[in-house]
């Protein structure tokens, strides 16, 4: 996976590093996958704001399958406040149809769904989000496809559109694009675009570093992301399988 960081969207379900969107891939059973941004920076109109940190853990529970749980902490610099714990949630993710982003031929399909948590602060409640992914793999790069359905934390319908490029996968260090449109119904509008590197050391680690400017109701924003995505064996698990 990637290294970058966080968007200030209303009702993101999942993300994968350094972008709003996601993949059409589960952990492996067995396996925690952490995607964390220690350091990051928004700037909302005139208001800076510090985005960290942001963490994904994704817990590989069977072939296929994967339980995902996420936060996020603000902190605004200027003035300075507290630090809030934001865009909480826990989802269940499923590869529908494997694919080329499993070693096999055609477009990966999969659906992410679950639960949106309250914020720390504030009167927002319980969302909910429902999302299907299309991967497709080539030769000379890969595009991730991200339609999505929620129900914000604040009861308004949203709906999600994305795409993500990326650059050819066997390059060590590879560039990586992510275009998206959303629409809080009756509150928000927003367009976004991304630009950025993901430099992968390993199969189990990366690191990955963007910039992402967006119109949010014609109100620009500006976020550098910087992140990284490491994969660790849960010995518990396996422990229960020897057994």
């Amino acid at each position: 996976m990637i290294f970058v960081g966080v968007a200030a969207c209303s009702g993101r379900a999942f993300a994968y590093r350094p972008f709003d969107g996601t993949d059409a891939a589960v952990a492996a059973p067995g396996e925690l996958e952490v995607e964390l941004q220690p350091a990051g920076v928004r700037r909302d109109g005139a208001t800076p704001t510090l985005v960290a940190p942001w963490t994904v853990l994704n817990f590989g529970l069977s072939e296929g399958w994967e339980a995902v749980f996420e936060g996020q902490g603000e902190t605004p610099l200027s003035p300075s406040g507290p630090t809030n714990l934001i865009a909480a949630g826990a989802f269940l993710k499923h590869v529908v149809v494997p694919g080329s982003l499993q070693d096999k031929s055609g477009p990966s399909i999969a659906t992410e769904f679950g639960v949106l948590l309250p914020d720390s602060t504030g009167d927002s409640g319980v969302g909910a989000s429902w999302a299907t992914i299309v991967s497709q793999r080539w030769d000379w790069g890969t595009i991730h496809l991200n339609a999505e359905m929620l129900l914000t934390r604040d009861h308004h319908a949203d709906v999600f559109l994305g795409s993500i490029i990326e650059g050819p996968s066997k390059w060590r260090v590879r560039p990586v694009s992510e275009f998206f449109y959303e629409k809080e119904f009756g509150q928000e509008e927003t367009f976004s675009g991304l630009v950025g590197l993901i430099w992968q050391v390993s199969d189990k680690l990366s690191f990955d570093l963007a910039y992402r400017h967006a119109l949010t109701n014609h109100r620009p924003v500006d976020e550098v992301r910087v992140g990284l995505t490491f994969g660790v064996p849960l010995w518990f698990f396996e422990s229960a399988h020897v057994r």
